[in-house]
Formats: structure tokens, C-alpha cells, sequence
């Protein structure tokens, strides 16, 4: 755990304990802990300074999730998507949508960073990202789900958020965006070739 990690760990359990403690006192030290986190991720992390803690909504904090979907054209080349956000190339996905569920939020964001349209076939894999990550995009703990998906129809069209699409022998991959790793791509590959889900 670095220490960008640790003021956000900081950071939920004094929301946690300010949201279930009936005790002033522990309270009033919870307030402290949430203060004390939010100067040093001012201090040393954030361009935008916060006031509150991050973990604004009244539950309990929870790591985001986000979906990652593997597709294959008939000669068995990978799907993926150029980011604008740093030229570098991911499988399509992102952030999952509340109420969808993580099936639905892959086949869209396939369909919307790709213009291909997939139906899911399997689960890949779940990982830890912050295992993964080579530099910290957001402050907030990240759980990733990998899918197999079929190509059932659509045309290789990018999004506002994407500068090409194309596909990709798996030996010769493009460089990566920050928002996928080597490791995780391989994994989930392992689930391709085993029987077994792979998971942190």
C-alpha cells in the first residue's frame, strides 16, 4: 500500500465510523482522521483541491468497478481501442453504470468505443486493478471484470473518447493505455485456455 493508498483507506474508515459510531467522542475523532486525510491528499496528490471526503454518498465506501471485454475476429486477432486520454490502447470498456448490470455495461461499452456489437459468452476473470495500475487515475480502489464476447454484427467506428479501433494478433499487441496492464491481459487470456476463473 502506498501512501496515496493508505489517506484513502484513512479516509473510509473515518466515513465508515462517522456513519455507524453512536459515540461522541469516537465521533469527534473519526472528524479528526477525515481532516487530517483530506490535507495530506491536498497536499501531495490532488491539482483540484477537495473539502469533503470522497466518499460522499451516506454508505458504506466501496471500490468502483469497471468491465473490460475480450473480442476476436475469425482470425483470432484482439479487439482493441485507441484512448485519447493518453494514445495508448485498451480492450473496450469502462466504468460500470448503476443499475445495469455488469453484462449489460461490457456490451455497451464495446458498442460505443467500437461500434461492434458482442454478446458476452463468458467470465475471464476479476482483479484488484490497483495491483495493476502504473499510475493512480483516481484516488478510489478499483475491482476490473474481464469478459469473452462474440462479434455478432456493428463496423469498427470510434467515440469521442477513442482515436481508432482495430484488431490485433496477441503476439504483436500495441502499446498499452493506463487503463489496462500487460498482467491483466495475460490473465484473463489464461482464463481463455482453463476451465478456471482467474481472480485476486
Amino acid at each position: 500500500m502506498n501512501w496515496e493508498q493508505f489517506a484513502m483507506k484513512v479516509q473510509a474508515i473515518s466515513k465508515i465510523g462517522k456513519l455507524f459510531s453512536e459515540d461522541p467522542f469516537a465521533v469527534e475523532n473519526y472528524e479528526e482522521l477525515e481532516t487530517l486525510s483530506i490535507e495530506m491528499l491536498n497536499k501531495k496528490v490532488l491539482s483540484d483541491p477537495i473539502v469533503s471526503n470522497v466518499y460522499e454518498r451516506s454508505i458504506y465506501p466501496t471500490p468502483n468497478v469497471s468491465v473490460r471485454t475480450m473480442v476476436f475476429n475469425e482470425s483470432n486477432q484482439l479487439l482493441m481501442v485507441q484512448e485519447k486520454d493518453d494514445g495508448g490502447w485498451s480492450l473496450p470498456g469502462g466504468w460500470c453504470d448503476v443499475y445495469e448490470s455488469p453484462t449489460e455495461s461490457a456490451i455497451k461499452e464495446v458498442r460505443q468505443e467500437s461500434g461492434c456489437i458482442v454478446q458476452i459468452d463468458s467470465l475471464l476473470g476479476v482483479f484488484f486493478r490497483d495491483k495493476y495500475k502504473a499510475q493512480m487515475k483516481s484516488l478510489i480502489s478499483e475491482y476490473v471484470i474481464y469478459f469473452k464476447a462474440t462479434l455478432i454484427g456493428g463496423e469498427l467506428k470510434a467515440n469521442h473518447e477513442i482515436l481508432d479501433v482495430n484488431f490485433f494478433d496477441l503476439e504483436n499487441l500495441p502499446n498499452l493505455s493506463f487503463k489496462n496492464s500487460k498482467e491483466e491481459i495475460e490473465r484473463a487470456l489464461l482464463g481463455l485456455e482453463s476451465p478456471r476463473i482467474q481472480f485476486d
